[in-house]
């Protein structure tokens, strides 16, 4: 038997927040993601906002959700099995990002990826998730 199916892109990526408010506001004004037409659903304690990523595939949008923790069970930051949340964006943002995080006091970090020609900002969200803005490096240039 062949397994018949071949996963092509994200979808989705689902985050249960501690602190929903200080999540969305984060991801809405700090990061810049434009919240999905009808995205943002429910009333305390079982809100949602889903925030678009772009085009994912056979008609999908990517999408970042955000569900407030009614159960009070999240595991973010160290705790949780969750490594990173990875965003891309243009290598010529990366600067103007970093400056835009560390104005509004947020911790900062460059880290180049060689092996895959990327490199990546790192910052946290309200919930001590790791966020990582990523590039590809433009040919014949150094992280």
């Amino acid at each position: 038997m062949t397994r018949g199916f071949t996963p092509r892109a994200l979808g989705e990526v689902a985050i249960r927040c501690r602190d929903y408010t200080a999540m969305v506001d984060f991801y809405e004004n700090m990061i810049g993601l434009t919240v999905l037409e009808g995205g943002s659903r429910g009333v305390a304690p079982q809100r949602i906002t889903f925030f678009h990523l772009g085009e994912s595939f056979g008609g999908h949008t990517a999408v970042l959700a955000l569900f407030e923790d009614v159960e009070g069970t999240a595991h973010n930051g160290t705790g949780s099995s969750l490594h990173h949340i990875a965003l891309s964006l243009p290598w010529d943002e990366q600067d103007g990002a970093k400056t835009w995080l560390e104005a509004h006091g947020l911790p900062v970090r460059f880290q180049d990826f060689d092996w895959v020609g990327w490199r990546g900002l790192f910052t946290c969200d309200p919930d001590g998730n790791t966020v990582e803005l990523v590039a590809a490096v433009p040919e014949g240039r150094t992280g």
